[in-house]
């Protein structure tokens, strides 16, 4: 707890030993310049009840564990082989479908082996990452102190971070190959792609965050 927080909490502590009470204690530091949210937090950490001195609340509080870095390791790994060779699967049938007379000298194989590889993945990596994203919701849903988890708010916060930086990227792109006249439909179809799965990361993840912050 910051020097400030332990200062305002043995304020707190001191005014409701005395007898004041709390709207009043409230009205005080507001007036002193204390910030509305961290006057409400000192405040909620004593409870309302009749005791000769102020009873704390308890504030629980989850202890990252060997597990939890396990499972949210992997979650985040199978969400990136998903986004990855979803958007090569995608690259391939846009080549299939729009085919460019420069690469065919190359032959049909190694696209067709490249489209079997990305569903061989996605079949194991997809399936994973629902089931594991559907029960770290239900055990954050059912536990809310869940959501300290240091690991799954680093690796969310990564996550958004990789996203944007793919979105950026992607804009960049757009823009040159529309500025060097390069801009095909084969090429336009993937700039799409890549826009559609990385926003859709980023928008479910920036939600996920906006949620634990009104939540805390």
């Amino acid at each position: 707890m910051a020097a400030a927080d332990t200062e305002l909490a043995n304020f707190v502590k001191e005014a409701l030993m005395r007898g004041a009470a709390r709207q009043e204690i409230a009205s005080a530091l507001l007036g002193a310049g204390w910030p509305e949210a961290q006057v409400r937090a000192a405040l909620a950490g004593y409870a309302e009840m009749e005791f000769p001195v102020p009873v704390p609340v308890p504030r629980p509080r989850h202890y990252l564990s060997a597990r939890d870095a396990f499972v949210y390791l992997v979650l985040f790994s199978t969400l990136g082989l998903s986004a990855y060779y979803l958007g090569s699967l995608i690259f391939q049938l846009i080549d299939v479908t729009f085919p460019d007379p420069a690469l065919q000298t190359r032959g049909g194989f190694w696209g067709k082996d490249r489209i079997r590889w990305a569903v061989a993945v996605l079949v194991v990596s997809f399936p994973l990452y629902l089931y594991l994203a559907a029960r770290t919701a239900s055990e954050v849903a059912a536990e809310s102190s869940r959501r300290a988890s240091r690991v799954r708010k680093w690796l969310t916060y990564m996550t958004l971070f990789a996203a944007a930086l793919v979105i950026i990227g992607d804009l960049v792109a757009l823009i040159y190959q529309f500025l060097t006249g390069d801009l095909t439909i084969r090429v336009a179809l993937k700039i799409l792609t890549v826009a559609i799965i990385s926003g859709a990361i980023f928008i479910y993840y920036l939600r996920s965050v906006s949620g634990d912050e009104a939540e805390a």
